[in-house]
């Protein structure tokens, strides 16, 4: 090798590490990806999903869409893997969501880019590490935005030495308004047929502070979550390299523990079709290939919309494994049980 060649600058990415990020920071990511009945077929094959609405195109007409979207994760997914790169390739864990809002739609031909602003910067104490908050937003090929959410991440450092960043912690909301919710064009429940739906409840069924367990459990293999990382194009470390951990696990990326649990709440919950709301979320304790999963829901609120015959209903989907209880969240302590994966905090639109 050549003396001009070996100066010259590494052409790979090593990615962003923590003393890297300032507030106010804007990163467009690559790379755009259009949509198609594909990525459908691949998340209804990774996940048992069964909601009417994204599953049959005569069904979505008849609920005054133009044609069956994909399913709301799918779109988040896609949305999420663009940012990791930039955001979360050297993370240690991806540690909670809010203000999620999913705004418009995603059809089949829709292409996506992703857009994350850095709102927030804090060090750990021990000084190994820090936490990354970003609000990041989906734009398709117009320009529109289709959704956006706002999480944070436990990235490592590369200089131990850097100097910890001035501390700014974003004001974020806990809960997303009734008001907030994008609901989508033309929605129309009046209609709604709730025997190819798969259950007769509507929103009038629940009460808040009802718990719904979803009975079936799912167990978690190796080979899905590499397709589905693969798929979703997340490259973050902990989900790729078995060496990059202590143990020589790999660490399943958890919106595949949040598509798997929304999958499963098909089971008492089929008529909460679409997610347009992500008030907050927490990965509680960490998924491995071999874990079953179960889940449980409880109604935390309903509202009414101004869209025919459409309501919302707000949920708390909790994912388990180990056989932890329907119900059973925390401990004495306060902590999250061990045997909770999964707390996630939404709204979601359901017939009246």
């Amino acid at each position: 090798m050549m003396r001009d060649e070996m100066a010259r600058p590494p052409k790979t990415n090593a990615g962003y590490f923590f003393e890297d990020y300032r507030v106010g920071q804007v990163i467009d990511h690559a790379v755009p990806r259009t949509l198609g009945p594909g990525e459908r077929a691949l998340y209804h094959a990774l996940y048992p999903a069964r909601h009417a609405l994204y599953s049959s195109n005569a069904f979505a007409e008849a609920c005054g869409l133009d044609e069956s979207p994909l399913d709301d994760l799918a779109a988040f997914h896609v949305v999420f893997g663009k940012t990791v790169p930039d955001v979360s390739l050297n993370a240690v864990a991806n540690l909670g969501y809010a203000e999620g809002r999913w705004l418009q739609p995603v059809y089949p031909g829709t292409t996506l880019r992703s857009r994350s602003e850095v709102i927030g910067l804090k060090q750990n104490s021990n000084g190994k590490s820090g936490v990354v908050y970003v609000r990041s937003r989906g734009f398709d090929q117009q320009g529109n935005v289709v959704m956006e959410f706002c999480r944070w991440v436990m990235v490592r450092k590369r200089d131990l030495d850097a100097p910890a960043p001035e501390t700014v912690l974003p004001e974020l909301k806990t809960v997303l308004e009734p008001g907030d919710l994008a609901i989508p064009a033309g929605l129309d429940f009046t209609g709604y047929d709730f025997t190819l739906a798969g259950e007769p409840h509507r929103l009038g069924d629940y009460a808040v502070g009802e718990v719904i367990d979803h009975v079936d459990g799912v167990t978690i293999e190796e080979a899905e979550h590499m397709m589905a990382t693969r798929l979703w194009q997340n490259t973050a470390k902990v989900h790729f390299d078995a060496t990059f951990r202590e143990d020589g696990k790999r660490l399943i990326y958890g919106g595949h523990v949040i598509s798997m649990a929304r999958a499963l709440s098909f089971n008492g919950l089929a008529n909460a079709q679409m997610i347009v709301g992500l008030n907050a979320g927490a990965h509680a304790n960490p998924c491995f290939a071999g874990d079953t999963i179960r889940a449980w829901s409880e109604v935390l609120d309903v509202a009414e919309t101004d869209r025919p015959g459409v309501g919302a209903i707000r949920l708390r989907l909790v994912a388990t494994k180990d056989g932890q209880a329907a119900g059973d969240l925390r401990g004495p302590d306060g902590k999250y049980l061990p045997g909770v994966l999964l707390d996630l905090d939404y709204w979601a639109l359901m017939p009246v």
